[in-house]
């Protein structure tokens, strides 16, 4: 694609490419005509992009290419457009399945719906990129910017993923690292969102993640690790080297997905999105795992709410969760101690962190 300006219609797709280079040096703008766009028999739409099992193949630009995704009209009006159209909003890339994979130089806006949906790959390398998902352009995700549901940044699941030296804004998960997912590396990144976010994960493994030098300015949620159901397992992660200016939720959350759907706002699944603010509200904690969770080197200034939650089931308490030089400046404190913290079999905190959550070791020596 040279380096002009594209208007087409969605629904492009490619099957077992191999050994191809697809350069963006123009500007590629998707079509907002929801009546005309491709459906499937079902109804459900197409992605703007969709590539099945790739082999081989770079996606890159000879400056920074970009894909308008045109997705305002697809959020609708806030709130409204949500009740409007769920979650049958094309994707802007797709990848189902794929080996050896490189996307590079290329922005992503304004997706309709997830941006990047990578999934069931084996060897992905993201870098130089960014992606930009928002209502207007005030820095930071207000009530009116946070509508454009479900726009998440770099959605992946698989196996030797690594995603680096990237940029993201947009009004849900920054970063999602879904089921069955193993040996991933995320670093040198900016994020803005709801969060750098394993899960929602259900019955399935997802080990050795580690998130490591990232700055958050104005983020929604920080860490930000979630189970949808039961049976599932979440081990050997490492965050570190995480920085957050001013989050206006919970920095911290380990525990159960907090989400509502489209009929019932505050209907928790298995957390409601309205919990603990709205009376009634409820938040269970499955019958899920956590092991091995290391957060070292966590800064944190000025969150608006506790600095977080930290909620497992009693039958399958936390193992080995450790909080290293995890350090919140002007801590709010709710209607929890700091950190609501239940369902840990052992937790410890080190070194300069503070306020140690109340059902952690503390091991600070403060």
């Amino acid at each position: 694609f040279p380096n002009k300006t594209f208007h087409v219609m969605g629904g492009i797709r490619a099957d077992d490419l191999t050994d191809v280079t697809i350069s963006f040096d123009g500007t590629i703008v998707f079509s907002d005509d929801m009546d005309e766009w491709p459906r499937n028999g079902d109804g459900s739409v197409f992605p703007c992009l969709l590539f099945n099992n790739p082999t081989n193949v770079v996606w890159t630009s000879s400056g920074k290419g970009l894909l308008d995704g045109k997705g305002k009209k697809w959020w609708g009006f806030p709130g409204i457009g949500y009740l409007q159209h769920g979650e049958n909003r094309p994707r802007l890339i797709e990848s189902n399945g794929g080996t050896n994979l490189l996307v590079e130089n290329i922005i992503m806006k304004d997706s309709p719906y997830w941006t990047f949906w990578f999934h069931n790959v084996n060897h992905l390398e993201v870098r130089n990129c960014d992606i930009d998902a928002r209502r207007d352009d005030r820095d930071n995700h207000n009530l009116y910017d946070i509508t454009a549901f479900n726009t998440d940044g770099y959605d992946v699941t698989g196996r030797d993923v690594w995603i680096h030296d990237c940029s993201v804004w947009c009004q849900d998960d920054t970063i999602a690292v879904k089921d069955d997912s193993q040996d991933m590396v995320f670093e040198r990144i900016t994020a803005s969102g709801v969060g750098l976010t394993i899960g929602s994960i259900g019955n399935s493994l997802v080990k050795n993640i580690t998130f490591r030098d990232i700055y958050m300015h104005d983020s929604y949620k920080g860490i930000y690790m979630k189970f949808r159901g039961d049976g599932g397992t979440i081990q050997d992660v490492t965050y570190e080297n995480i920085h957050m200016e001013s989050p206006s939720q919970w920095p911290i959350w380990i525990g159960p997905a907090q989400q509502s759907d489209s009929n019932r706002l505050c209907a928790a699944h298995p957390c409601s999105i309205c919990w603990p603010d709205v009376p009634f509200s409820q938040c269970d904690a499955g019958a899920s795992q956590y092991k091995n969770i290391l957060l070292k080197n966590i800064t944190i200034n000025n969150p608006k709410l506790n600095p977080g939650v930290i909620f497992g089931n009693d039958t399958t308490a936390m193992e080995n969760i450790v909080f290293e030089d995890v350090k919140v400046t002007n801590p709010h404190k709710g209607k929890e101690d700091y950190y609501k913290c239940d369902g840990v079999k052992n937790g410890i905190a080190r070194g300069s962190t503070y306020p140690v959550p109340a059902c952690f070791e503390d091991q600070t020596g403060q």
